[in-house]
């Protein structure tokens, strides 16, 4: 049992060092800035300061491959396990669980004393209070051999060839090597994760990537530490909102996936109630404090648990009036929580294709009567055109805003209905961006770009900088939880770019 805890210890420390090694870029420096311990100002002094975060980086990588290299092979296992004990105490002091965020839990699970870094702490002190003979290992076995030399033994007795194939002296010889073929696993499995393939699978990557733009590669489980900053922030009234705002397709289990039938059943699989909580954390985490799920009973649950639990995420909430009772849903959006509410796109549209402008203001009245911003949402520019036009009174847009600059972009197709309507090109919103971008140019009230991934075909770094560029305040982005820190990441070397080229001013 001893050699077991301490292969299995060493392989996890081994594996995270190297892991940040191979990892292009990685900076414990988030993970520090983010501190929120009894020491939260200590460390945070030292991620702000270039030179410190340098020596901690490379000394924390080869710490952790030492150790875990030591506690494998058992030389000088003791001391490898106190020092691994006092550092596996230092990430403990970063992020106790009972103050390591404002949600109150975290997407492994809340322990509020008690967490796997520190349990992981007290095994190592065991391993390091245990004398080394209670475990097999390489070095035991090296120690053994040089013993029975120095005692003028010209064959170690652990290494008697004449011995039987079963005798107690071999057996003990195959437990002293096991860490051998641990260790090679290790390393099979590392190099198979970090980029050793084949020519055949070199060549099939080169060309899926060369003719198609995924939104993310997935390559690892979501690590705040890989997180730059949490991004800036606008407001809308007196709401604080990130640049970011979470879409809620995910979240609601549906998704635009043009003729891909399977996409939104596995989003409500993947999406379970837990997922959501943990997404709504992780968005949290890295800035995102605001999400656009619609007015349903369902997510309307999800965000009453998680403020329960201690949340603060921001609800702008996608309302569904009806043409003879516009109030129902709104009085439900804002009776369960919300922070503004907007007229859903589909609706929005509809209203402004009949002229029903008179309900529309009356609409966005109510909402303003309840006491938050009231917003509307269109897909075509008409819609907002013409709210402008007759002075409906909205405090904000949400309007779609993407680039035509992707290979399934077809503009010789006809749409005779509203694109809401066609699914048949399901990955296109904005059929008219330059209108739109310069009509936008005109409002001096916050505007909320959405679809501007066009549903995925566009990738985040072309996608964000377009909208930002353009003029959008906000962007509303659907995220599965492994995509948010990239699109943080993203968002902000977007705005902290001096060549960022806007042209409308921030009205948020």
């Amino acid at each position: 049992m001893f050699t077991a805890l301490g292969l299995m210890v060493g392989w996890h420390l081994t594996y995270e060092g190297i892991a940040k090694w191979l990892s292009p870029g990685w900076t414990s420096a988030g993970y520090l800035e983010s501190a929120s311990g009894p020491m939260a100002e200590t460390w945070q002094r030292l991620a702000q300061s270039s030179g410190w975060i340098a020596w901690i980086d490379g000394l924390n990588i080869a710490a952790l491959v030492l150790i875990g290299l030591c506690l494998m092979t058992g030389f000088a296992q003791r001391l490898a396990a106190t020092v691994g004990m006092v550092l596996l105490l230092m990430y403990y002091s970063v992020r106790p669980p009972w103050t390591a965020t404002d949600v109150g839990f975290a997407s492994e699970g809340h322990y509020l004393l008690i967490n796997k870094t520190l349990v992981e702490a007290m095994v190592l002190g065991l391993i390091a209070a245990t004398p080394s003979s209670w475990s097999f290992s390489i070095w035991q076995l090296v120690r053994q051999s040089f013993a029975g030399y120095a005692a003028g033994v010209s064959v170690p007795p652990s290494v008697n060839h004449d011995a039987p194939a079963d005798s107690p002296q071999r057996r003990t010889i195959v437990k002293n090597l096991i860490s051998i073929p641990v260790i090679g696993t290790m390393a099979f499995a590392i190099a198979k994760q970090h980029g050793w393939q084949s020519h055949e699978e070199d060549d099939l990557r080169r060309h899926v990537d060369g003719n198609s733009e995924p939104t993310v590669k997935v390559t690892q489980a979501a690590d705040l530490s890989q997180l730059k900053r949490p991004i800036p922030a606008g407001k809308i009234g007196d709401i604080e909102i990130g640049r970011i705002i979470c879409g809620g397709n995910l979240i609601s289990g549906f998704a635009h996936s043009r003729d891909l039938i399977y996409v939104s059943q596995f989003l409500k699989n993947y999406f379970t109630s837990n997922k959501v909580l943990d997404t709504f954390w992780l968005c949290e985490q890295c800035g995102i404090n605001t999400t656009a799920v619609s007015a349903r009973p369902e997510p309307a649950a999800l965000l009453q648990d998680y403020w329960k639990r201690g949340g603060t995420m921001k609800w702008i909430a996608p309302v569904y009036p009806k043409d003879d009772d516009y109030r129902s849903n709104i009085d439900f959006a804002i009776d369960n929580g919300a922070s503004a509410a907007m007229i859903m796109g589909n609706v929005g549209d509809r209203w402004a294709r009949a002229g029903k402008y008179d309900l529309m203001a009356k609409a966005i009245d109510y909402i303003k009567s309840r006491g938050v911003p009231a917003g509307l949402a269109g897909h075509e520019l008409a819609t907002v055109q013409g709210a402008e036009q007759h002075r409906c009174g909205a405090d904000f847009y949400m309007k779609t805003l993407h680039c035509r600059d992707y290979w399934s972009w077809k503009p010789e197709q006809k749409k005779d209905k509203l694109i809401i309507d066609n699914y048949s090109v399901d990955n296109y919103w904005e059929r008219t961006p330059e209108e739109t971008i310069q009509y936008m140019e005109s409002i001096d009230k916050p505007w909320i770009a959405f679809k501007t991934l066009a549903a995925g075909a566009v990738h985040p770094k072309k996608g964000f900088r377009y909208a930002f560029e353009n003029g959008a305040d906000f962007i509303c982005v659907g995220m599965f939880d492994y995509q948010i820190i990239e699109d943080a990441n993203i968002l902000t070397a977007v705005l902290d770019d001096p060549k960022l080229n806007r042209r409308r001013r921030w009205i948020a």
